[in-house]
């Protein structure tokens, strides 16, 4: 399990990669990923290696989405697997987020 980011589109966009379990144990490295971040309007959450996530990662998308929109940002979902996609669908988050295949 774990976080690593990226920049893309010259450094306006915060690319968070997830690996693992998207769990609570990933809470802290989850927020400090962008906490720190200035000037980026748009964050991408990757989940092409995530192979499960919880509650308690719906709650950190939901603050992520939070702090975006403070921003005057937006929050993209992108490469979620089947289950995951799945988990998404159950929440309702393709109403709150854009996602991407």
């Amino acid at each position: 399990m774990s976080i690593h980011t990226t920049a893309e589109d010259g450094g306006k966009t915060l690319v968070v990669n997830v690996r693992g379990y998207f769990d609570f144990s990933l809470h802290k490295d989850f927020r400090q990923a962008y906490k720190g971040a200035e000037g980026i309007r748009r964050f991408v959450v990757d989940l092409r290696e995530t192979e499960y996530m919880d509650s308690s990662a719906l709650g950190m998308l939901l603050l992520l989405r939070e702090h975006a929109t403070d921003q005057g940002g937006e929050v993209v979902l992108r490469n979620s697997s089947r289950e995951v996609r799945k988990i998404l669908e159950i929440a309702n988050f393709q109403r709150l987020f854009r996602i991407e295949e």
